[in-house]
């Protein structure tokens, strides 16, 4: 399988529509691709269905018979690049880092880091009871070990 024509007739695919980008491309055993692509809107069917025709109808099956499977990221699968960050602002997320783990709403993105708010309820600092407290942490990106987004119903 030439992996470079492969990448290049995906290239083209993406440069067609600006607001779809590659998360992940794997040559797997058996001749199978698997390309993984986001956007900053999402990635209709359409689009998936377009991009794995412009791989298929540039390779030729004759010379080697191979697989195509175009998706998008898994809901529960890690944040990978700094644009799917970007398209998730007001979601919540559940990010680890090295010595804690957050979980808040995602405010702000920035070519740094990441800005998460959330609320919690601690304990008042004079007298008996508990108040709610807003909270916010900023995040540079190479703290973060993992960040997924959660999933609300």
């Amino acid at each position: 399988m030439d992996q470079q024509k492969v990448r290049k007739l995906l290239q083209e695919a993406l440069d067609e529509n600006e607001s779809l980008f590659l998360i992940d491309i794997e040559f797997l055993a058996g001749s199978k691709i698997k390309v993984t692509v986001d956007g900053d809107a999402g990635v209709p069917l359409s689009e998936c269905v377009r991009i794995s025709r412009n791989i298929e109808h540039n390779l030729d099956r004759e010379e080697e018979d191979f697989s195509l499977e175009v998706t998008t990221p898994d809901i529960a699968a890690p944040l990978k690049m700094k644009r799917q960050y970007k398209k998730n602002i007001n979601r919540i997320l559940k990010v680890k880092t090295e010595i804690e783990a957050f979980e808040g709403t995602l405010k702000e993105v920035s070519e740094e880091g990441i800005t998460l708010h959330w609320k919690v309820r601690e304990a008042k600092p004079i007298g008996k009871g508990k108040h709610t407290v807003e909270k916010s942490a900023t995040l540079p990106y190479e703290d973060i070990k993992e960040a997924k987004v959660k999933i609300v119903f």
